[in-house]
């Protein structure tokens, strides 16, 4: 293959995953950066549900194809001439944006300003689950519900996370034991039960039952923070009735119907979203954040204070690999992050 191209996994077609041309092996350039921008050489990747919700079935198409991809760890190649935080050799991980190209190609161009330094006591797969994951954990729960980053701001203080046992989820587990939370997370089956406990929740409660006795009957009349990843509408009653007076909500699921934040009133309650890709396609002025959270995840990696989530994985990169993850994500059941290496 010419040095100018490079394989990619992409589509024209927003096709279901059944369909061998809703992702499809592909030759195309090899990109050049500039500006603030890596060229990165892909060493794996992961699938997130959000890589399923930007290939749902639509009837538009792509007249240059169209590249998914949202968490990536691989070696910086070249860098753009702004470029001050990274040089060619250095391993790294980061989520992309969802306004560009994502990360399902040999090599990516990504913004520095949203890419960390690989733990260097991970391996390249065990990395790439980690930045999506990580960073909207992190953002939702420190930057968005407010949570002290100080362990000792949160004696005696409680989160619920809902979904504990998926992606986001198993990272919020083990930062809120982190930063000194009483952990709550909810899961539904043994082995989903077996994974949160893993994560170091401190209680487990199943989210198909009554939320509110559920919580209740551990001893908690309210939640001090609550951290919403799945059913944002289904669960909403239950996290109006069980946040704290003062306490604030936070999710990253849209709600099938409007949601009604009046019975927050009486509580001066708070209500936030958290979505990872804020920060990259407005190009906020704190865009860096992401970088210095990915290196603060990097670091607690290392110290082993937190873990990698990955539990299953592909290899190689190639279509028919994309495909099956694809199909894999879209079950909703999955456990921890599926990973795809080695192109």
């Amino acid at each position: 293959m010419s040095d100018q191209l490079m394989k990619a996994v992409g589509l024209y077609r927003y096709l279901p995953i059944e369909d061998p041309e809703s992702l499809m092996d592909l030759t195309i350039e090899k990109p050049t950066p500039s500006g603030r921008d890596l060229l990165v050489k892909v060493k794996a990747i992961s699938v997130n549900p959000v890589d399923t919700k930007v290939r749902a079935p639509k009837d538009k198409k792509e007249e240059k194809p169209k590249i998914l991809g949202y968490d990536v760890a691989g070696i910086v190649e070249e860098v753009g001439e702004s470029c001050t935080l990274f040089k060619p050799g250095d391993e790294v991980f980061y989520a992309g944006t969802i306004t560009r190209q994502g990360g399902n190609s040999e090599f990516h161009l990504v913004d520095e300003r949203i890419v960390g330094r690989k733990p260097a006591s991970l391996s390249f797969a065990e990395a790439a689950a980690l930045p999506l994951t990580g960073i909207t954990a992190w953002e939702g729960m420190f930057d968005r519900i407010g949570i002290s980053e100080n362990a000792a701001d949160n004696r005696n203080k409680t989160i619920l996370i809902i979904s504990g046992a998926g992606g986001v989820g198993s990272i919020a587990t083990q930062l809120g034991k982190h930063a000194g939370l009483t952990v709550i997370a909810t899961a539904s089956r043994p082995e989903s039960i077996n994974w949160v406990k893993k994560q170091g929740a401190d209680h487990v409660v199943n989210h198909r039952e009554d939320l509110v006795s559920q919580v209740r009957e551990l001893g908690y009349t309210y939640v001090d923070y609550i951290f919403c990843l799945n059913s944002t509408g289904e669960h909403y009653e239950a996290m109006c009735e069980l946040i704290a007076p003062q306490g604030t909500i936070g999710t990253i699921v849209e709600s099938d119907h409007p949601l009604d934040l009046s019975p927050l009133k009486s509580k001066s309650a708070g209500f936030v979203w958290e979505y990872m890709f804020t920060r990259a396609m407005y190009e906020t002025e704190d865009m860096i954040r992401q970088h210095d959270i990915l290196n603060k995840l990097s670091t607690l990696a290392d110290q082993k204070k937190i873990q990698t989530t990955l539990t299953k994985r592909l290899e190689p990169i190639h279509a028919a690999n994309l495909r099956k993850a694809h199909s894999i994500v879209e079950q909703g059941d999955m456990i921890g992050k599926l990973v795809i290496e080695h192109f």
